[in-house]
């Protein structure tokens, strides 16, 4: 019989699935910590296809299995991921890789080039956003992880290695090079993964797990086979009205503790939003040669610092009257439904945005706005299936995992 528990986390300690503060254990995330750090993206992977049958493992409870994974001390790993993401936005890939600087100003950049490195990373991994993608993935601590990005034809790959990252995509045979942020090489005493980036399922399960705390309820929901392991199915779902979450799924690796699988449905319902898993995974250290890298002969290398002082680095550039984002973010609310305000100090963001924005990204904005209306003013709520933003015409940037009813009700709260 498949175990299933439905006691639910209501936070504040006590049994109730925030682990005492003495016992809390960060878990060992395998995932490319420096690469993350370097490329800023949503990512959304495709879990491996269960076996037939359910296996029978021993009953557990929510709170157990939650302490399951937060005593996981996984750091090595291979295997092959399936992507695929329906946020409900069109597809990006053409704006990723060579073409980066379609969001730039018209004209390029500052020098009068166009588009930065076909390998730099943002860019790039701003692919994962939509569609449907293969990835291979190791780690062997915090010190070396890889991931590649699998194409009929051509690979793209992101190498941490000892502080050192690079990126090369096999098509254009262009490199990228950079240091990883500190603490990112598994010395010194800041070791924290960046929170930049969630890549595995073990990095978006940490994400939803720390809403659990009186806004959430997690149950035990059976058990499933995922690449070949078995697993416990813990079943997290927002308590909050107004949250475009409607459940996350996380399929736990019965003997380490891992998760193998991510799963999250919209509250609007219809097919996953994201889903993430492994269709093969080998928890042996992977050979040291996997996280080597040279320039083959004849590639262009671009150096991450070289690229910003020529300018060449478009995933860093700011169109022209889009105002400073830079300002410090204020949360309003708490839980799924908690929503960030920005203020740019302009006038009228969608509007200086879509100004100089070439064709291809202005048809990309369009098909994600709406205007609205209220006593905030009025803007537009640019959509997804997950993530919505209203830009106010007196330049406020509400953004949240939440309805659009909703975060125009935070704007007219705020006002």
């Amino acid at each position: 019989m498949a175990p299933n528990d439905s006691a639910q986390i209501t936070g504040e300690n006590g049994g109730t699935g925030e682990l005492p503060a003495g016992r809390r254990r960060a878990a060992r995330y395998v995932v490319p910590v420096g690469v993350a750090a370097v490329a800023a993206a949503t990512i959304g992977l495709v879990p491996a296809l269960a076996a037939a049958g359910d296996p029978d493992l021993p009953a557990i409870s929510a709170q157990e299995l939650i302490e399951k994974i937060a005593a996981s001390d996984t750091e090595q790993l291979s295997g092959t991921v399936k992507v695929k993401t329906d946020l409900g936005i069109p597809a990006i890939g053409g704006l990723g890789g060579a073409t980066a600087g379609a969001f730039a100003p018209k004209g390029g950049t500052e020098d009068g080039e166009k588009g930065g490195s076909a390998a730099e990373p943002t860019g790039r991994m701003m692919e994962l956003a939509s569609g449907e993608h293969t990835l291979r993935v190791a780690a062997d601590g915090p010190a070396k992880q890889r991931v590649s990005i699998l194409d009929s034809a051509a690979e793209y790959s992101l190498i941490h290695n000892s502080g050192e990252v690079w990126a090369y995509d096999s098509a254009s045979n262009e490199a990228y090079h950079a240091k990883a942020p500190a603490g990112a090489n598994g010395s010194g005493k800041d070791q924290a993964a960046p929170k930049d980036l969630p890549a595995t399922p073990q990095d978006f399960a940490r994400e939803a797990l720390k809403a659990a705390a009186g806004t959430t309820s997690v149950t035990v929901d059976g058990t499933a086979r995922i690449a070949g392991r078995d697993a416990y199915q813990l079943v997290i779902k927002p308590k909050q009205d107004g949250s475009t979450v409607g459940s996350v799924k996380v399929a736990v690796d019965a003997g380490t503790g891992t998760p193998l699988k991510f799963t999250l449905l919209p509250s609007s319902g219809g097919k996953a939003a994201i889903d993430v898993g492994f269709t093969k995974v080998d928890f042996s250290k992977p050979a040291a040669s996997t996280f080597d890298f040279t320039p083959p002969k004849g590639a262009k290398v671009t150096e991450a610092d070289e690229s910003k002082a020529t300018g060449k680095d478009e995933a860093h550039k700011v169109p022209k009257g889009a105002g400073e984002l830079g300002a410090e973010p204020n949360v309003i609310g708490e839980g799924w439904t908690s929503v960030v305000r920005l203020d740019t100090g302009g006038k009228s963001p969608a509007g200086a945005v879509s100004k100089d924005m070439p064709a291809q990204a202005q048809q990309f904005m369009d098909a994600l706005g709406d205007k609205v209306e209220g006593k905030f003013g009025s803007g537009m709520v640019f959509k997804t299936r997950l993530v919505n933003a209203l830009m106010t015409d007196d330049g406020k940037v509400y953004v949240g995992a939440v309805t659009k009813d909703a975060l125009v009700k935070v704007a007219n709260e705020a006002k």
